[in-house]
């Protein structure tokens, strides 16, 4: 897994979503709906990065990041609705490391963390995406929405496969020789063995697609 990252955001639906997407990105997530409980969890998991929106409940975000600079150099990124010189200037008085402004894009925010990451020496690890299909190659796991999917070796070296070449259509031969190697002395059946699991496991809609005569393919588009 990537990083671990606090989201500390009174906002149950921008919650959710920075959740989501940073899950699918590649950070491990643990979240907060107010001050006193960002503080609490940032002291006792010790997250890689924090992002702390200023107006929270209990305790607000600059309060918060006054106190964990107390003890720690956790890089932080703060969340403001409003975009004047005086509350970027507070938040970075106080310790944060940078700042972005609500409605922000997604990939921005994702941008901004990875590049906070970097500074501080953080690995961040691979992910592969196609739809709503996730899969980590560094550690196998695999998760379509947010529904784990248990697969076999060759299954998921399969899908590893079909998701590193999004769209292109990938023969036959190509596939035996990048998934089973040289040796095809099995079962000729093994290839169609793999792909019935792999689909039945992934469930509806079937996003691996056979192109009839030519080989298979990621079918439907990114979100």
């Amino acid at each position: 897994m990537g990083p671990r990252v606090l989201i500390a955001e009174d906002d149950q639906r921008l919650r959710a979503m920075v959740r989501r997407g940073l899950h699918y990105a590649g950070f491990e997530v643990i979240e907060a709906g107010d001050g006193e409980t960002a503080l609490a969890l940032a002291l006792e998991q010790r997250p890689d990065l924090v992002i702390l929106d200023i107006a929270m409940p209990k305790l607000d975000g600059l309060a918060v990041c006054r106190a964990l600079r107390r003890s720690s150099r956790v890089p932080i990124l703060m969340l403001t609705a409003r975009g004047e010189v005086a509350d970027r200037v507070s938040g970075l008085r106080e310790g944060a490391d940078d700042y972005l402004v609500k409605p922000f894009a997604f990939q921005e925010l994702v941008a901004r963390l990875e590049a906070l990451a970097r500074r501080s020496g953080l690995e961040l690890a691979e992910v592969l995406t196609w739809g709503d299909l996730r899969l980590v190659p560094e550690d196998g796991e695999v998760t379509r929405g947010e529904r784990p999917v248990e697969l076999t070796p060759r299954e998921r070296e399969l899908l590893e496969l079909l998701m590193r070449h999004p769209g292109q259509v990938l023969s036959t031969g190509l596939i035996w020789e990048r998934v089973w190697g040289e040796d095809r002395s099995g079962s000729s059946n093994a290839l169609n063995v793999a792909l019935s699991g792999l689909r039945r496991k992934l469930g509806d809609p079937a996003p691996v697609e056979t192109v009839r005569g030519v080989g298979y393919r990621l079918g439907g588009s990114r979100p």
